[in-house]
């Protein structure tokens, strides 16, 4: 990396996030590489649309980020990140399917719990932006549980080159109704007696979610070995934020922390999804980015002929 201006914007951002300066290493090694597949690949004057998925801890957000730097910086590809943890229904909304439909689906996180016909208008508005026009873009504030107000939304100005849509079950299918049957820990055994919730859940992965993915032109996958790793990867995001938290008094307010027994209940409300997308997502993701017990990438594995037939269908910008 011998670009001067790049190296200032990522050491700040790894500055600002707290990342060891190691993590040069890692940007080196696989996020460029990444981003120059990404460049060699994308449709000019077409807008890409990359899912990325990773359970939760796995640095989704770190590469989203450092991909927009590089993308934007390097290869001057205008990017734009959404987050699906940004399209989740006001707290009013899944009380209403708490009582109408499960309990379990007060806790935001779960396939169901997502505006997902915003989603799939933000990306089509993404896909259409002409240069100048701008598009807020959904954000929604975890510490209140609650969408942030339109006002303060960020502003995205097109046109829109690469869109990272992230989050924890992006491109996740449904099981089959014989693995829905039988429950995986203690969470689906004590407050899901009936599968309900999980039959819903399953429902909507083979619907309105199945639309949502498909508004995707690649899949990454960023790969844990396994789930107890993500448990204790989960764990220390919470350690890491109540650091943060002490260090900085104006973030206490309205912030809960949870203490590892929080923790271990709610990630079982992921468990059953994310057991399956480890077994099933690696054959399917365009690139697959393994890390090991230490959190480090160990390899990259990029699905090649490419295919891009959904860029074909998805039409000219503007």
């Amino acid at each position: 990396m011998n670009e001067p201006s790049l190296l200032l914007l990522l050491t700040n951002f790894m500055k600002k996030h707290r990342l060891p300066d190691d993590f040069l290493n890692t940007i080196d090694e696989y996020y460029l590489p990444l981003a120059q597949w990404i460049d060699n690949h994308r449709t000019v004057n077409r807008t890409w649309i990359i899912g990325l998925n990773g359970a939760q801890g796995t640095g989704k957000s770190t590469l989203s980020n450092v991909l927009k730097i590089i993308l934007e910086q390097h290869f001057t590809c205008n990017t734009a990140i959404i987050s699906l943890d940004d399209l989740y229904f006001p707290r009013a909304d899944r009380k209403a399917l708490a009582q109408s439909v499960h309990p379990l689906l007060q806790t935001r996180g779960v396939p169901g719990t997502h505006d997902t016909q915003l989603g799939i208008q933000t990306l089509h508005q993404l896909k259409h932006l002409k240069a100048g026009q701008t598009l807020p873009l959904p954000r929604f504030d975890k510490a209140c549980d609650e969408p942030l107000s339109k006002d303060q939304w960020e502003v995205f100005t097109g046109p829109a080159d690469v869109v990272i849509f992230e989050g924890w079950c992006m491109g996740s299918s449904a099981e089959t109704k014989d693995a829905l049957a039988r429950p995986i820990n203690q969470l689906e055994s004590k407050e899901d007696k009936k599968a309900l919730w999980r039959h819903y859940v399953n429902d909507k992965l083979q619907t309105t979610y199945r639309e949502l993915f498909a508004c995707n032109d690649l899949l990454i996958m960023l790969k844990a070995p396994n789930f107890e790793c993500i448990h204790r990867w989960r764990w220390q995001q919470e350690q890491k934020l109540a650091a943060t938290i002490t260090a900085d008094s104006a973030l206490k307010q309205g912030t809960q922390l949870m203490d590892e027994a929080g923790i271990t209940r709610f990630i079982q409300h992921y468990e059953r999804l994310t057991r399956h997308n480890l077994a099933k997502l690696p054959e399917q993701a365009d690139i697959l980015l393994t890390l090991n017990e230490e959190h480090t990438i160990t390899n990259v594995r990029y699905k090649e002929p490419f295919n891009k037939t959904s860029q074909a269908d998805s039409g000219p910008r503007g």
